[in-house]
């Protein structure tokens, strides 16, 4: 007997309903996507390796999952290296592309190869999936959707007032109220390490903070003693682990904190412009928050950065994030090309979305009706009504087979296809349609106009 198939972990077959609701989804998202003047791109799945690889820090490198060379791979492969059972060394003489990790560093290299035909500033967005070699889990899979939206050719702090605004839009349209959006900037945490006299250990210092909400407490002041963060420094940013109050009152805190910092001061500017206009011009579904432990593990954000979390009522965790990326494109050769950008986590989105019941019935809806299939000079008649009624834009479909009439109903039943349509000799003759309502039982003899209108 053949073994029964699988998928591999962290992957998922969708379903037409569950395709139906991830389409809802990312509709919403490209008209407002499009409503705020961003444009579609698409990049490649793989990238050359060195595109990837130093991108995302460490931990971030480890998650990329490598694909072999085609052919004999291990023909070219260090006899030294493969014999040492190095790894690390032998990956990069067997493997030249990967997966993306991410959309956002295939973004940058498709601005640096497309510098000159781009208009700047340039808005794209972009959906499409990405992969890490990463332990699956409830919300985080190995394959997942991207969505996301990033503008670069301009410094101006009013594109992260609208990214803002962005986010409250979708999740606005989604129905989804409760959500927060969590702010901080680079800046300040660089401003932090340098008071606490931690900057050489800036990297370590944020991505163990930014733990805090996973760890706690005492797990990120382990991680941070492990990495040789001082117990000195330690003392000097417990007031971090605790730091409430409205944005105002935190930004206050950080200036007596910082004070000593132009970095943090100017972290501490770049903040006070962008809430204080969101505040202004309000939100309707989102609140915005200015969380200090934020720091977000990846190596190129150099300003503003974003966590949206989803509702309290609904333990998931991050739902979408970003930042500002200064030196992003610097990195593939392209000087002075400052970019800022989100990302909405569509696995979550839609995850928060069923727990929360908050997708509409109409999302999932099947055919208005299945055409009873009584034989060929039937079916012929039949097709006849079920060309015109498609070109009205009216889901029909008819039976293929010529089965039981039982079968059919059953057929209906099971797909959830509200009427049904009964072509038999008297129909034909009288150039009519019987159209059976399939929730009531009601039965009714329509023309072809009545049978439109009520299939509309």
């Amino acid at each position: 007997m053949a073994q029964k198939p699988s998928i591999p972990k962290g992957t998922r077959d969708f379903s037409p309903a569950e395709v139906a609701k991830r389409q809802y989804i990312i509709q919403i998202m490209k008209t407002n996507f499009e409503k705020f003047g961003y444009q579609p791109i698409e990049t490649p799945s793989f990238e050359n390796s060195e595109t990837l690889m130093g991108k995302y820090g460490e931990e971030g490198d480890r998650l990329i999952f490598k694909i072999l060379n085609s052919g004999d791979y291990l023909a070219k492969a260090n006899e030294v290296v493969l014999s040492a059972k190095d790894s690390q060394k032998l990956t990069a003489t067997i493997s030249e592309k990967a997966l993306r990790y991410d959309l956002t560093v295939p973004f940058a290299r498709y601005v640096v190869q497309h510098q000159n035909e781009i208009e700047f500033p340039f808005k794209r967005y972009q959906i499409q999936p990405v992969w890490r070699a990463d332990r699956p889990q409830k919300g985080r899979f190995r394959e997942f959707y991207q969505c996301d939206a990033d503008v670069v050719g301009s410094t101006s702090l009013w594109q992260e007032v609208e990214l803002v605004q962005l986010y409250d839009s979708v999740f606005s349209e989604l129905r989804l109220e409760g959500v927060t959006i969590k702010i901080n900037n680079r800046k300040i945490l660089s401003g932090i390490a340098e008071v606490i006299g931690a900057s050489d250990k800036l990297i370590d210092f944020t991505v163990a903070l930014d733990k805090l909400d996973k760890i706690g407490e005492e797990g990120v002041k382990k991680e941070m003693t492990e990495k040789g963060i001082s117990a000195a420094a330690l003392e000097k940013v417990q007031p971090l682990f605790n730091f409430s109050g409205t944005i105002t009152e935190k930004l206050q805190k950080l200036s007596v904190l910082l004070a000593s910092s132009d970095e943090g001061k100017k972290g501490i500017e770049e903040l006070s412009f962008i809430c204080d206009n969101v505040l202004k011009l309000g939100l309707s579904a989102a609140t915005l928050d200015l969380d200090v432990t934020l720091a977000r593990g990846l190596n190129y954000y150099t300003g503003a950065i974003f966590e949206v979390s989803a509702p309290e009522k609904v333990a998931l965790g991050s739902i979408g994030g970003g930042g500002r990326y200064d030196d992003l494109t610097g990195i593939f050769g392209l000087r002075n090309m400052s970019g800022v950008g989100i990302s909405f986590g569509l696995d979550r989105i839609y995850l928060v979305l069923e727990e929360l019941n908050l997708f509409p019935e109409t999302v999932t809806a099947t055919s208005a009706a299945l055409f009873i299939n009584y034989g060929n000079e039937e079916a012929f008649y039949a097709m006849k009504a079920i060309t015109e009624l498609r070109k009205s834009s009216i889901k029909v479909e008819m039976y293929p087979e010529n089965a039981k009439v039982g079968k059919q109903f059953q057929h209906a039943d099971k797909r959830g296809i509200p009427f049904a349509v009964i072509v038999g000799a008297t129909e034909i003759q009288s150039k009519k349609y019987s159209l059976k309502n399939l929730v009531t039982g009601e039965q009714l003899l329509v023309d072809f106009e009545e049978l439109k209108e009520k299939l509309s």
